[in-house]
């Protein structure tokens, strides 16, 4: 994760993606390609994007329906489709669902809330540098305290 900003649930994906953007080039001048779902879709966006010289590529839903003559059958439909890179962002959700402060709506102040977001990934990222199991985690987290 390079950068989390959390504003109200009434600002559109395609609106709030220049805040998340507009920082990011400084510390990570080599980014050049943003992988985005349809949300992110705009004309608006796409040229802003083009002004801060990054690329978006759309990850894109697979089609459910296609035209078939009559009488010809339709191509059979995979239930469930890997979406190429939305693993990535799930992934991470998952991650950071698994903090209990992450859980639930806890914070009143968004800035609050991007600093567990940031607290989150740091603890995944050092237990996962030291290849502890969660439990492992929790036990020396005990023991830590207990002392």
């Amino acid at each position: 994760m390079l950068k989390a900003v959390v504003h109200a649930a009434d600002v559109p994906d395609r609106d709030g993606a220049p805040a998340v953007l507009a920082d990011v080039r400084v510390p990570f001048p080599r980014l050049e390609l943003v992988w985005m779902d349809q949300g992110y879709r705009g004309e608006r966006l796409k040229q802003w994007m083009a002004t801060q010289h990054l690329r978006q590529e759309m990850v894109q839903r697979p089609r459910r329906a296609c035209w078939c003559p009559p009488g010809v059958e339709p191509p059979p439909m995979p239930v469930f489709t890997v979406l190429p890179r939305r693993w990535t962002v799930e992934r991470t959700f998952a991650w950071l669902g698994r903090w209990r402060r992450l859980s639930k709506d806890y914070e009143e102040l968004p800035s609050t809330s991007e600093s567990m977001i940031y607290a989150a990934m740091l603890g995944t990222l050092l237990r996962r540098s030291v290849r502890l199991t969660r439990q492992q985690h929790t036990e020396e987290l005990c023991q830590a305290y207990a002392a």
